[in-house]
């Protein structure tokens, strides 16, 4: 796949939006394509909602200070919309086509399907659904050896993280074309197994559910919460990955804190996973012991813990945080 291959986006609503205004910023050409049949004048409305998006967006990024106003107009040139039934050319010259209908099996297989009969023999396709699964569409593709899952995180084309969900016919080498592709336009990609919620869905599921839940309680107004989130969780969470973290901490204080949540709150959903307990008994500690969910043998643990520190303190510095000593001076 080369560096400035065309894309093709099946639907011009929000995700078809945000995927190429973060493709057109990296230098590609992008066609969305409308996959509903509509009047002339119906089809007119979308496009100028669909450009006058990306063109509110691309000025909103000069504001920012990832571009000037100059860039503008020609980010702008690379994208375009197109009306249903007038795809064969755009589909047939895309590198890479990624679905992003509303999230209705039917819809997306019949979307999916029509769209692989058109495109090229090597053209890889991708679904953006974070609900359903790449098996349950890939029945409807034209050699389902080129298709995956591609999940974006709102807004596309801000969020670094794309998770890549392959599927049991993905071909291995359509995964790393992906990556590479989305690595050239400044992404994060992560592969993950074809599971419900993916990664991050599944864990923000837990996350926003227990802070609505504590709301319920009372344990805290939403604004104190938030601010926790933001200045504590989120904070860490900026440097650390949840993970590692873990080894930071060492998985034993996790699994003493489970238990004890578990016990104090009545709910077995603060029970640590058996992975935990597991780590445990086989030494598998954290930095401590050199090993737990991640391997830190032969690292320079100092240097390491050093690195994530001055994170912390670029942190602090980025929210105005950062303070000199209180410092008493004859």
């Amino acid at each position: 796949m080369t560096n400035r291959v065309n894309i093709a986006c099946l639907g011009a609503g929000r995700m078809g939006r945000g995927i190429a205004v973060a493709f057109a910023y990296a230098g590609h050409r992008v066609t969305m394509i409308d996959v509903k049949t509509r009047s002339a004048e119906e089809f007119a409305k979308l496009e100028a909602d669909a450009l006058g998006e990306v063109t509110t967006t691309f000025a909103s990024l000069s504001k920012l200070g990832l571009l000037t106003e100059a860039d503008v107009e020609p980010l702008i040139a690379r994208v375009s919309v197109i009306a249903a039934g007038q795809s064969e050319d755009a589909l047939s010259e895309a590198g890479m086509v990624f679905e992003g209908v509303p999230e209705v099996v039917e819809l997306k297989r019949a979307v999916l399907g029509a769209a692989s009969k058109q495109v090229g023999p090597d053209t890889v396709i991708a679904s953006t659904t974070s609900t359903i699964l790449v098996d349950d569409l890939s029945g409807a593709i034209v050699n389902p050896r080129r298709f995956l899952n591609v999940h974006w995180l709102n807004p596309a084309y801000l969020i670094p993280l794309v998770e890549i969900s392959p599927g049991k016919s993905t071909d291995s080498a359509i995964i790393e074309q992906v990556k590479a592709l989305l690595d050239g336009i400044g992404k994060v990609p992560v592969v993950c197994a074809a599971t419900p919620g993916f990664i991050v869905p599944r864990i923000q599921a837990l996350a926003m559910n227990e802070a609505a839940r504590m709301v319920e309680e009372g344990v805290a107004s939403a604004e104190e919460i938030d601010k926790a989130i933001r200045y504590g969780f989120g904070f860490r969470y900026a440097v650390l990955g949840l993970l590692e973290f873990i080894d930071w901490g060492g998985g034993d204080i996790l699994y003493y804190a489970s238990r004890y949540l578990e016990g104090a709150l009545g709910s077995e959903r603060y029970r640590a996973p058996d992975v935990i307990s597991r780590n445990m008994h086989e030494g598998r500690i954290g930095l401590r012991t050199g090993a737990g969910f991640l391997d830190y043998s032969g690292l320079d643990v100092d240097a390491y813990r050093a690195k994530r520190l001055q994170a912390m303190v670029d942190l602090l510095r980025h929210f105005g945080l950062a303070r000199p000593p209180v410092l008493d001076r004859s």
